[in-house]
């Protein structure tokens, strides 16, 4: 019998029952049309340095650092569900 969490026996179980998929999960299902946006930005945050890209957008640390949590779990979402 399938099951819909990963194969045969849920075998990727242990890895949707994390609060990074959860969050991934989350966005996918609230803004799916932003989330190659945030996975960008994430990109872009992890390539500056989350500070120097908090001060060179004007946004806040926090801002930056919840992007790129975000982005993360989009990203981590995606290879646990494999979606594009």
């Amino acid at each position: 019998m399938n099951d819909p969490r990963g194969g045969p026996d849920g075998e990727l179980e242990p890895f949707t029952d994390t609060a990074l998929y959860a969050l991934g999960a989350y966005f996918a299902d609230r803004h799916p049309d932003l989330m190659d946006d945030v996975v960008r930005q994430a990109e872009r945050i992890e390539d500056a340095g989350a500070k120097r890209y908090a001060e060179k957008e004007d946004v806040s640390l926090e801002t930056a650092l919840q992007t790129l949590i975000t982005g993360l779990a989009v990203r981590y979402y995606r290879a646990v569900a494999g979606s594009a």
